[in-house]
């Protein structure tokens, strides 16, 4: 039993309060998900051409600043980069993967937990309430975010673990559920090219939208042709650069609730965690059906 949240804002005006409405929908999740706690949120867009990597070390002491120098003169030299807690962000003009190949040479122990223009990922083990402490996520501000509180039943409470997961470019998916088949899938995928940095089944899922999005599907295609590919039950919440979206299976046996307004489109595994956001007493609330894909993009980015 996991806790998923969501929430997309449609009005531009309140995307500086995304952090201020988003965090009481993360910590309602906490009875569903204490072992650890994580989000992707989407803003602070850098330039075409540009990437933005949030980097992780296990030591809270690491040196960012000998790492970031490092990198100034080997592999950007308009690198810029900030500290986020034990995180770094690190903001420079490259290619995906030459800029993952850099750093798992010069810098092994650095998990790379999310690349793209749009997204940075903060996760950690803990209560959902010092997870948005640390990261004082109520002062962040972006378009959209999605996030998940863990519940580890069937594997290590771990910081690699948590959700969520990213495989490809401004792509992150949390999971409420278990797939069948993610061993089968996850050695089909690697010689697809999709690396993995866990065994954990939710970045089996992650990897293989990552690899229909880089054979010319959209995201909706990729999320219907995972209802044939992905064997076991699952409710999905997917963050884009452009936007966010959410199926479940097609027995839907994991809960989740959608409302929406002029200004918002939210999701959670459960009504009580929409309740402190703004008019969402006049929302339309309605509970996705099985096997359905629902998307909010914004065109044209």
């Amino acid at each position: 039993m996991c806790g998923i949240v969501g929430l997309y804002l449609k009005n531009p005006a309140l995307e500086s309060r995304l952090g201020e409405l988003f965090e009481p929908m993360l910590i309602a999740m906490t009875d569903r998900g204490p072992d650890s706690a994580g989000f992707a949120i989407y803003g602070d867009e850098v330039a075409e051409g540009h990437i933005k990597l949030t980097l992780r070390h296990p030591d809270p002491d690491f040196d960012w600043e000998v790492l970031a120098e490092l990198a100034k003169t080997q592999l950007s030299a308009s690198l810029e980069w900030f500290q986020n807690a034990n995180v770094a962000v690190f903001k420079l003009e490259a290619e995906e993967f030459a800029a993952r190949d850099w750093f798992a040479q010069q810098a092994p122990d650095v998990l790379v937990l999310s690349v793209g223009r749009s997204i940075e990922i903060l996760k950690e083990v803990g209560l959902p309430v010092d997870i948005a402490s640390r990261f004082s996520l109520s002062g962040m501000q972006g378009s959209h975010i999605i996030g998940h509180t863990r519940m580890a039943t069937e594997s290590a409470v771990t910081m690699e673990g948590s959700h969520p997961f990213s495989t490809g470019m401004d792509l992150c998916l949390v999971h409420n559920g278990s797939l069948s088949n993610h061993n089968r899938l996850r050695e089909n995928l690697r010689r697809e090219g999709i690396s993995f940095e866990t065994e954990n089944d939710s970045e089996v899922a992650a990897g293989y939208l990552t690899w229909r999005l880089r054979q010319g599907d959209s995201l909706k295609q990729a999320l219907e042709s995972a209802l044939k590919d992905l064997d076991g039950f699952f409710t999905f919440t997917i963050g884009t650069r452009d936007g966010f979206a959410v199926i479940r299976d097609p027995i839907a046996c994991k809960p989740a609730v959608l409302a929406e307004t002029d200004d918002y489109v939210a999701m959670a595994s459960e009504y009580q965690a929409l309740t402190s956001l703004p008019g969402i007493e006049n929302a339309r609330v309605w509970e996705p059906e099985p096997a359905t894909v629902y998307a909010w993009e914004r065109q044209g980015q």
